[in-house]
């Protein structure tokens, strides 16, 4: 399972797993609890992908930032996304020194280790490129 299939889904909680495209939307799969939903055209949905983290000098993709979590922690669980504000932000500062403290805030910062936290639950390990984002740079 690639981050190109992986979806946030406003107003839900945790990720959630493309299964197949429908007229209306799509069918997702919870990767909390394993239940499958239809999602309508008119949810705000983000595939994982395609987020980035601003930097100062860029925007440095998610799964970027999920290699370098998976680095430091040798592809295993990180802390809590309910740790203290001090503890995330001393994290995120070890993974990515240079990210923007006036533009990331605390709740972004809980929101990357909690899904990072539930990739490595349900065996996402691989945060490489797939073939067709590098065909694209």
């Amino acid at each position: 399972m690639s981050l190109d299939k992986i979806l946030s889904i406003s107003g839900k909680p945790g990720l959630y797993e493309l299964k197949a495209r429908t007229r209306a939307g799509f069918v997702a799969e919870s990767l909390v609890d394993g239940k499958k939903m239809a999602v309508g055209a008119h949810n705000n949905v983000s595939m994982l992908s395609e987020i980035a983290i601003y930097t100062y000098s860029e925007e440095v993709p998610l799964r970027e930032v999920f290699q370098k979590i998976a680095e430091k922690e040798d592809a295993k669980e990180t802390i809590s996304h309910k740790s203290s504000k001090k503890e995330l932000e001393n994290l995120f500062s070890e993974i990515l020194p240079e990210y923007d403290e006036d533009r990331v805030y605390i709740s972004d910062i809980k929101k990357v280790i909690q899904w990072y936290n539930l990739l490595v639950k349900n065996n996402v390990t691989d945060f490489s490129e797939t073939e067709a984002s590098s065909e694209e740079e």
